[in-house]
């Protein structure tokens, strides 16, 4: 699950090193959380720029957009008390999405591509890689991860 500065980061270098490792992959094993997409439109509509809003609808189109559905919310209830109970600060702001992306990303025991591992590494549960670099930099992951598609032939 592609976290939105990655999501950004594909739309400020399309030929990139996360680019080219995702063109590696088998299309349905990339996906994003519509909480990511609606960050990423956000973005692109406050800087009231054209090409960079068609810039991000050609992107979003092009990925699998998951809904922010069951059994997330109770991920997101479990991380957000955690945090809470161990006395890290909890953002209100801008920085809840994190929240909401990656109780997403680990209800789906899917691996979040970030650029920002700090932002994650807090996340029990919660494999975390940053593919924006030489080497991939990681979280090591708890469990066997799966693809959107898989995952999504379960709920069904």
């Amino acid at each position: 699950m592609l976290d939105t500065n990655a999501l950004a980061e594909l739309i400020r270098n399309p030929q990139g090193i996360l680019a080219q490792r995702l063109n590696a992959l088998q299309p349905d094993a990339v996906c994003t959380s519509i909480v990511a997409a609606c960050e990423l439109r956000f973005g692109a509509q406050r800087k009231g720029s054209a090409p960079l809003t068609q810039r991000v609808e050609q992107l979003l189109q092009a990925l699998t957009v998951l809904p922010l559905d069951t059994p997330a919310d109770e991920h997101y209830a479990d991380i957000r008390a955690t945090l809470e109970r161990s006395g890290a600060p909890v953002s209100e702001g801008a920085g809840s999405h994190d929240l909401f992306i990656a109780a997403h990303a680990r209800s789906r025991g899917m691996t979040l591509l970030t650029r920002n591992l700090r932002e994650f590494q807090w996340v029990p549960g919660l494999a975390v890689e940053d593919w924006t670099s030489e080497p991939a930099r990681a979280t090591p992951p708890q469990k066997k991860r799966r693809t959107a598609t898989q995952k999504d032939r379960e709920i069904k």
